[in-house]
């Protein structure tokens, strides 16, 4: 089995690409092309033979506004032809984008889906063009035409999420029971079943023993979701909790948010109802809660480099376009078993390996990432 950086279709340009982004360091929200809201992301082309579709959703957070720039420069480094194009007006639109790249002959298909149970016509449109089908970030549902699948452990990001709210609540909220509220990402992710079954595996034995108590008694994961990642939602919903539940002064101890944007709109709501903010969880890394994280106002979030995750979606795009049926990307595990496209088909994944950031930690986590850690140099 081969590494993918070795594949001859990766030249020295690609690897020369990579090195000068982890020089320059990821996580940049202005990076994207400029693409504005419901059109295509730009395309990005190069000299080789290989022609890769890269099919992503809205713009609902800063980690796919990073990808687009990544995805054209990274195809550009290696020589291949990339067009990457958003869904910002939903389903029906990427069904329509993916559709076309189809019919124009792609040699492989990398799909970051909005809702990956409603593309199943599309792909098998596409496997019956002899075209490879990779899904990025969120696993396509509902069809057993799909080859590979790239993103970080979504299951293991969940139990980090768990853990960093049972470390915060022993830092920071004295002794136990802890009331805590749960909130989930939105039900047509199918990453988010995968991120609260994560946490619920951390955190359903605290709820069992007594030592967690969700006062609301929304532990289940339609209770807890969060149609379309909306901020607004989250913070409607947590703003309704705080009223039901917590009189006068009280707040939950803690509060498990899935990500970054909606563990902002939970504090913003918690801050605009006048209590004391509690020990908060997130993802994503983004700019406004790295901040945040180091200045302690929310208390954790997890690192997914995006340039490794963008690099190892190429990589394996061109070694299955050159016929590999076996490839290996770097720095992933292969799981064979763990995520099914439906039941009884699982895919063939590489995951790669989610850390915990909290002020504690940030700077040695960032280390290699510059614009983070400016971003924790300024928030001291």
């Amino acid at each position: 089995m081969r590494t993918l950086t070795k594949v001859a279709s990766v030249t020295a340009a690609a690897a020369m690409a990579l090195a000068l982004g982890a020089c320059s360091g990821g996580g940049r929200s202005d990076t994207s092309s400029g693409s504005t809201e419901g059109e295509s992301g730009g395309a990005s082309t190069g000299s080789g033979d290989v022609s890769i579709g890269v099919a992503l959703p809205q713009k609902t957070s800063q980690n796919w506004v990073e990808a687009e720039q990544m995805f054209n420069d990274d195809c550009d480094a290696a020589g291949v032809t990339c067009q990457v194009q958003f869904a910002n007006s939903g389903v029906n639109e990427q069904q329509s984008q993916i559709s076309a790249m189809v019919e124009n002959g792609v040699d492989v298909l990398i799909i970051g889906a909005i809702d990956g149970s409603q593309l199943g016509t599309q792909v098998k449109a596409a496997r019956d063009a002899g075209i490879k089908v990779i899904a990025y970030d969120r696993l396509l549902t509902n069809t057993t035409d799909i080859d590979y699948y790239i993103a970080y452990d979504n299951f293991g990001v969940g139990q980090l999420q768990g853990q960093s709210l049972l470390e915060g609540l022993e830092a920071k909220a004295g002794n136990s029971p802890w009331d805590i509220e749960l909130f989930a990402g939105s039900p047509d992710d199918s990453n988010s079943t995968k991120f609260f079954n994560g946490a619920m595996d951390t955190l359903q034995p605290k709820i069992d023993d007594g030592t967690l108590v969700v006062k609301s008694g929304q532990t289940e994961f339609s209770q807890a979701a969060t149609q379309g990642w909306l901020p607004a939602n989250a913070q409607n919903r947590m703003s309704s909790l705080l009223t039901a539940n917590y009189t006068g002064d009280e707040v939950p101890d803690g509060v498990l948010s899935p990500n970054d944007t909606l563990a902002r709109a939970i504090i913003t709501a918690v801050d605009q109802a006048g209590k004391p903010i509690p020990v908060v969880t997130g993802q994503d890394s983004e700019d406004e809660s790295v901040t945040w994280v180091v200045q302690g106002k929310q208390y954790s979030t997890i690192y997914k480099d995006t340039r490794p995750l963008v690099q190892g979606a190429i990589d394996l795009a061109i070694a299955v376009a050159g016929g590999e049926t076996d490839p290996s990307v770097d720095n992933a595990t292969v799981d064979k078993e763990q995520y099914e496209s439906q039941e009884g088909n699982p895919v063939t994944s590489y995951l790669l390996t989610p850390q915990i950031v909290t002020a504690d930690n940030a700077a040695e986590v960032y280390a290699s990432d510059s614009h983070r850690m400016e971003l924790v140099d300024a928030a001291k």
